[in-house]
């Protein structure tokens, strides 16, 4: 018997802020001139994001005043730390993440303390105890719960996290696991108005997924999955520790080099998957050129990737956890029968493939 997603519950902090507010903001905490705006404009209005999630109110606004995280002259420094930063994460996350396990698991008759594994992913905070500690102290977890974290991979992490579920099931056929992502992107915004930055600050929110993985023939079957590095793009995709948060080198050129990518393996990927037999994909919904671009390769409609755009439009991308809020929407819909091909991709240029059936 295949293991299964069994179930998704997803949440985000706060209320939703529209992709033209946010854009405001950016305005204003970059100092930007008309024609600097109106470039901005464009970008944003070309994202396919009509809302984002953030921990951070100071989006809400564009007079300093009203700021409580962000230093409410814009032009005093330092502007926030990495540590002030990851000590928003730590306060932040435990009950983001309690929303999303909450979420998860009322859709099943699984209680915490039932659960064998746990397995947190993020790259956008991290401390120590830790916050999956936190999580089996507040939630009743077991102390003897298995805990792995999977920190820094990137946007693909969550596929890393599953196929690791996967394993564990495979081992322990009794073993019920639970996948936990939580991305808190935001609270990495940078100040200094590059490209890079332009682009990151356009797409990236915050969420928190779950997963509950087990061998029961309910939700989506896990059938198999690949991976494959791109070295051309290694340079395009990348994310450091700065002073001031951490720092994401996003290329313009990422969407047309795994369309590339892609295109040269196309062939691997047929034998794998046979891609001809597949009606339903789940494509990381990084951005919009980047769901166009996999479309193309693929050949095919956007409506059989419907789900990714969705996603995008109400939530941006929020890294590992945004291929969870994908999932989630096919796991619900009763209207799709079949296999579903998921695609993920981030820093190395690394593209993660997993076969689902439904």
């Amino acid at each position: 018997m295949n293991n299964h997603i069994v179930s998704i519950g997803t949440a985000n902090p706060g209320n939703p802020v529209s992709q033209i507010q946010i854009g405001e903001f950016m305005k204003m905490a970059h100092g930007l001139d008309v024609q600097e705006s109106r470039k901005l404009n464009f970008v944003y209005q070309k994202t396919g994001i009509e809302n984002r999630f953030s921990v951070i109110d100071d989006f809400n606004y564009t007079d300093p005043k009203k700021f409580s995280f962000f230093p409410n002259n814009r032009d005093l420094e330092p502007f926030p730390s990495t540590k002030k930063r990851m000590g928003l994460f730590e306060k932040s996350a435990l009950s983001l993440a309690s929303g999303a396990i909450d979420d998860c698991l009322s859709n099943t008759h699984i209680q915490t303390h039932e659960i064998t594994h746990l397995i947190l992913v993020s790259c956008t905070g991290m401390f120590a105890p830790g916050l999956d500690l936190e999580i089996i102290h507040a939630m009743g977890f077991r102390n003897d719960i298995e805990r792995y974290a999977i920190h820094f991979m990137g946007c693909y992490a969550a596929f890393n996290a599953l196929k690791l579920a996967d394993r564990i099931c495979d081992s322990d056929p009794a073993a019920k696991v639970l996948v936990l992502a939580i991305e808190l992107c935001t609270i990495h915004f940078q100040k200094d108005y590059t490209e890079d930055n332009l682009l990151a600050n356009a797409i990236f929110g915050d969420g928190a997924a779950a997963a509950l993985i087990r061998r029961q023939p309910v939700g989506l079957k896990i059938k198999k999955y690949h991976s494959r590095v791109f070295k051309e793009g290694e340079s395009d995709m990348a994310w450091s520790i700065g002073d001031f948060g951490f720092e994401m080198r996003l290329s313009k050129y990422v969407p047309d080099l795994l369309h590339k990518g892609l295109s040269e393996i196309l062939g691997y990927l047929e034998e794998v998957f046979q891609l001809s037999k597949i009606k339903h994909f789940a494509i990381h919904p990084g951005g919009k050129q980047i769901l166009q671009k996999v479309e193309t390769a693929f050949q095919i409609l956007p409506n059989q990737n419907l789900h990714s755009h969705q996603v995008l439009q109400a939530y941006g991308n929020m890294s590992s956890a945004t291929i969870l809020f994908v999932l989630k929407k096919w796991l619900l819909d009763s209207e799709s029968k079949g296999d579903i091909l998921a695609m993920g991709f981030g820093p190395g240029l690394t593209l993660e493939t997993l076969l689902l059936e439904k």
